[in-house]
């Protein structure tokens, strides 16, 4: 029994840690997401003064950034991929387009051939004959004189027809060059992606290696110190009074997006994966957008690069938050000072604090 409440007793403070770090108050309240101090549960075992010994006689905390750095660094790559990935379907897109006036272009060729074609057999059945022998010939020269203004301007339509097809088959020339040289752009991105893809296996598969080494206990430790370090954070960005001013209200298009993004809460983080049972990050706040009527692009960066930055002081729920000077991680606020995001793998989307992450820039969606 002695065991059974020393069992309770710590996941009762894991618990409350959790809940110190991620709970929030009312978000119609207007107060900002903080964590208040981390509690103690009566009768729990005290949290350790120093963290537990990991891997390699490094400590908890040490394995704790290693781990997080190599995401972090996976998430890079990951953007890599996903931005090869859509650069190498919207060439993909081009190609076909290109292909498609090709065929059209031919068609118009053998339709041009056959009305020229059809012109001369007329001429032909005419005879031939000079102008002036038809004139001499004809029993009534006002209908000859009809008949050779009809045929001028047969001939001509006929040589504007040749025109149109040399120019036609210019046209040809060129589409075929283009498409050439997107091929080519195609092919130097799938082996970009090829690459990136392979940058980010590697760099998950370490993490995974060295989390995998941790006992138990360490991986409960584990999670409750990188809860920890988000409170940190969160805490001394809402001490600079970041949050002051924020009072933003959420457009129509940007409740949805909350909403939708919200609601993917619990469902596991993986990189490439853009629904509906998982999400990367960058996955999340697409798709959160998209489930809004808003397309936005598919990475963090290209988000960043293209979106319309805004104030902080300006931030409004459904606004998009960029991390980390690479641009790496992206988050969505959704209020009160607190986001949610797809955090890593081996984590499930919840929500945190907005400010428990470098922030490098804020992006908007509807502006």
């Amino acid at each position: 029994m002695g065991s059974v409440r020393r069992r309770r007793g710590a996941s009762s403070l894991v618990l409350l840690c959790a809940m110190a770090v991620l709970t929030a108050p009312g978000l119609a309240t207007g107060t900002a997401y903080a964590a208040p101090a981390t509690p103690t549960a009566p009768g729990a075992p005290a949290v350790p003064a120093a963290p537990l010994p990991g891997p390699g006689g490094k400590s908890l905390e040490q394995v704790r950034k290693d781990i997080e750095e190599l995401y972090r660094q996976a998430g890079t790559a990951t953007d890599a991929y996903n931005l090869a990935e859509a650069e190498t379907k919207a060439q993909s897109d081009k190609i076909v387009e290109i292909a498609n006036l090709i065929v059209a272009g031919k068609e118009r060729i053998a339709t041009l051939k056959s009305r020229a074609g059809a012109a001369a057999r007329a001429q032909y059945r005419s005879g031939g004959l000079p102008p002036g022998a038809k004139l001499a010939l004809s029993e009534d020269p006002n209908h000859f004189l009809d008949g050779a203004g009809r045929l001028r301007q047969g001939e001509k339509a006929a040589s504007d027809l040749l025109s149109e097809l040399d120019r036609t088959q210019t046209d040809l020339q060129r589409y075929a060059e283009e498409a050439s040289e997107r091929w080519q752009k195609l092919e130097a991105n799938r082996v970009k992606q090829e690459e990136s893809k392979k940058q980010i296996e590697e760099k998950i598969k370490a993490a995974e290696e060295l989390e995998s080494k941790l006992e138990a206990e360490e991986k409960a430790r584990l999670i409750q110190l990188e809860q920890e370090a988000q409170y940190r954070a969160q805490t001394a960005w809402l001490s600079t009074g970041a949050m002051k001013d924020v009072n933003g209200k959420a457009t129509d298009a940007g409740k949805q997006a909350v909403q939708f993004a919200t609601a993917q809460m619990g469902k596991p983080y993986k990189w490439g994966a853009v629904g509906p049972d998982s999400f990367d990050c960058s996955g999340l706040t697409s798709q959160a957008w998209r489930a809004a009527g808003r397309g936005i692009p598919r990475t963090s960066q290209e988000q960043l690069r293209l979106l319309p930055k805004i104030a902080l002081k300006d931030m409004r729920p459904g606004d998009l938050i960029i991390y980390f000077d690479d641009a790496s991680h992206v988050g969505m606020y959704v209020g009160d000072g607190a986001m949610v995001h797809a955090p890593r793998p081996g984590r499930n989307i919840t929500m945190a604090g907005a400010g428990s992450m470098p922030i490098k820039a804020v992006v908007r969606p509807d502006a």
